[in-house]
C-alpha cells in the first residue's frame, strides 16, 4: 500500500500505529503503517511529523518527494541501508574495469531492445485496424538489430573509452522510437517530439512525471541492493547526479511508465492542465495510480512471470552480486511483446 499526498496545506503525522493526513483539521485520509510500503509526497506545501518519519525509518518505509512537474527532489530512508561498505567498494572498483564495460553494454541493450518491444505491443493491435501505422511501428522495431550489434561490437577496457560511442547509439535509435511513438500520440495534443525537462505539452509533461514517479522506485531497490545510487556507469559522473539510478531506470522506462500512459492516452484519456499549464491534481493522482498499479503486475522474467516492481528488486541484487564477483555476467531485463 502507497500513501500519495499532495493536496497542498496537508500535514502528515503518526497516529496510533497509523499516518494520518489532515488539513485544516479534517481527515482526508488514514494509512496502518504496517501494510504501508511508501510515502510519495508531491508537490510543495505538505508538512510531515518527525514521528511520521521515525515510523517510516523504523519499519524500512521510504520517503519520496516529487516536484508538481515529475522532478524527484528527495527521498528519505533508514540509516542503515547505506551501511553496505563490502558492496560499495566492488562497485566503485568496477568502474574502472570489464565488469563496468559489461554493464555499460548491458543496460543499454536494455534499453534498445525495450523501446523495440513496446514498438510490436502497440503495433500487433493494429495490423487490421491500422495496417499503415503497425508497419510503421514494426519497421521502427525491426532496425534495432542494426543497433544491439553496433553495441556488442564496441571494444573497450573501460566505460570511458566507449561511453560517447555507446550514448551516441541509444540516442539514435531514441530519435527512431519517438520518431514512431508519434504515430500513437493523439493529434489534438500537437506532440512536438520528445522533451525533457521544460516540457510544456501536455503528453511530455505526462512522461516527464511517471519518469519522476519510477525513479523513486529505482533508487529504493539500489539501496536495497546495498549499492550506491550515485556511482554509475553509464551516465557519467556528475556532483549530485544520480548516475546509476539513470542507468538502471533504462531497463524499466518502457515498461511501467510508456506502456500504461500510452495505453491511457489511445483509449481517450484527457490530460488536465492547471491554468499556468502545469498538470493538474487529478492528472498528477492518475499517473501515480498508474505507474505503480503497472509495478505490480507481471512480465516473463527467469522463466516465470513475476511482478515489475520484483523484476526491478532483482536486476539491483543482479548488479551487485555482479560487480562483487558472484555472478559471471549481467543480463538486462527486456519486457515481452
Amino acid at each position: 500500500m502507497e500513501l500519495i499526498v499532495d493536496e497542498r496545506g496537508s500535514f502528515i503525522g503518526k497516529h496510533q500505529g497509523r499516518l494520518r493526513v489532515t488539513k485544516d483539521n479534517e481527515r482526508l485520509r488514514e494509512v496502518p503503517i504496517m501494510h504501508l510500503r511508501q510515502v510519495i509526497i508531491c508537490g510543495s506545501g505538505v508538512a510531515i511529523s518527525s514521528d511520521a518519519v521515525r515510523a517510516c525509518s523504523e519499519e524500512g518505509i521510504p520517503i519520496h518527494f516529487i516536484s508538481t512537474n515529475g522532478t524527484p527532489q528527495a527521498s528519505l530512508y533508514s540509516a542503515g541501508l547505506t551501511g553496505t561498505v563490502l558492496t560499495r567498494r566492488a562497485q566503485l572498483r568496477a568502474y574502472d574495469g570489464p565488469a563496468g564495460v559489461t554493464l555499460a553494454r548491458a543496460f543499454t541493450l536494455g534499453k534498445l531492445g525495450n523501446q523495440a518491444n513496446l514498438l510490436r505491443y502497440a503495433a500487433k493491435n493494429r495490423k487490421e485496424t491500422a495496417p499503415d501505422i503497425y508497419e510503421q511501428l514494426m519497421t521502427a522495431a525491426g532496425e534495432v538489430v542494426d543497433y544491439q550489434i553496433a553495441v556488442e561490437r564496441l571494444k573497450g577496457e573501460t566505460v570511458d573509452e566507449i561511453r560517447d560511442e555507446l550514448m551516441g547509439i541509444e540516442g539514435r535509435y531514441a530519435a527512431r522510437y519517438w520518431k514512431a511513438i508519434g504515430a500513437l500520440v493523439p493529434s489534438e495534443l500537437n506532440w512536438p517530439g520528445r522533451e525533457t525537462r521544460g516540457a510544456t505539452d501536455p503528453f511530455n509533461q505526462v512522461l516527464n512525471y511517471g519518469y519522476g514517479v519510477l525513479y523513486g522506485q529505482v533508487e529504493h531497490a539500489i539501496v536495497l541492493a546495498g549499492l550506491d545510487p550515485y556511482a554509475g556507469l553509464l551516465h557519467a559522473d556528475r556532483p549530485g547526479k544520480p548516475s546509476l539510478v539513470l542507468d538502471l531506470i533504462e531497463e524499466f522506462r518502457q515498461a511501467v511508465v510508456d506502456r500504461p500512459l500510452l495505453g491511457q492516452l489511445t483509449r481517450g484519456w484527457q490530460i488536465g492542465r492547471e491554468e499556468d499549464g502545469r498538470l493538474d491534481q487529478p492528472t498528477r493522482e492518475r499517473i501515480v495510480t498508474k505507474v505503480l498499479e503497472r509495478l505490480e503486475s507481471t512480465e516473463p522474467y527467469e522463466g516465470k512471470r513475476q511482478p515489475l516492481r520484483h523484476i526491478l528488486q532483482c536486476q539491483a541484487r543482479h548488479i551487485a552480486t555482479f560487480v562483487r564477483g558472484e555472478r559471471e555476467n549481467y543480463t538486462p531485463f527486456v519486457m515481452g511483446w
